[in-house]
């Protein structure tokens, strides 16, 4: 399923420095699904925080001028892990766009040459204190990760992959156009305001707006 319509599950280590401190965001959270077990020897699964999904309402917070320096340093170690095996690396969601409240999670791109490989990547990601947390096969072969130290979600596509695509022309979209980033901004300020049985509910609500976001930018993006 799409970015704005994924499980959003989060992983924080014990002690690790929030990037929500002096944000005034709750901590904390249930109903996250069990996680998968870390093939790293010996590795035992962080616990599961959704600090953004508290009693059925989605926190937003003011845009914060350290998630572009969070998601560097987690280019960075994911880099360092994988060397050419990362294809690419961007960041994504509405962390990557200035001036946009946003979830505190950080989500990160990474294309590979074959997400179902895992052998190819996984290991070396754990090893950099990256969990699995999520596998979608019959989503590009989509699969999340969460970060060791941050709020991080990291989504790994194949290259190539027509999900990778849309992901990027959202995100310039939103950079590009203030209109456009207006309109969303309104969109999940209404939407937070509500309540919400599962952190899906609201991702689908957002659907008509982001599809419609979605093919303004195509259109413009047409030669003339």
């Amino acid at each position: 399923m799409p970015l704005d319509q994924l499980p959003e599950p989060v992983a924080e280590a014990p002690g690790a420095e929030d990037p929500r401190a002096g944000s005034g965001a709750p901590a904390g959270g249930a109903g996250a699904p069990p996680p998968l077990p870390s093939r790293a020897p010996g590795a035992a699964p962080a616990p599961l925080q959704r600090p953004h999904f508290r009693d059925g309402r989605v926190l937003l917070v003011d845009y914060d001028p350290k998630w572009p320096y969070l998601y560097q340093r987690e280019a960075d170690r994911i880099r360092d892990a994988l060397g050419g095996a990362a294809l690419a690396v961007e960041h994504v969601g509405s962390t990557s766009v200035p001036g946009l409240a946003a979830k505190p999670c950080v989500d990160v791109l990474l294309a590979v040459a074959d997400p179902a490989d895992e052998d190819a990547y996984v290991p070396q990601l754990e090893a950099a204190g990256y969990v699995l947390r999520h596998r979608e096969p019959d989503f590009h072969e989509h699969r999340l990760l969460n970060g060791p130290d941050v709020n991080v979600n990291l989504h790994v596509f194949a290259a190539g992959c027509p999900e990778i695509e849309r992901m990027l022309l959202f995100r310039d979209r939103l950079r590009a156009d203030g209109a456009d980033r207006d309109l969303y901004l309104r969109t999940k300020r209404a939407l937070a305001e509500r309540t919400w049985r599962e952190v899906q509910d609201y991702a689908d609500a957002k659907s008509e707006v982001v599809e419609e976001i979605l093919a303004r930018a195509r259109a413009a993006a047409k030669p003339a």
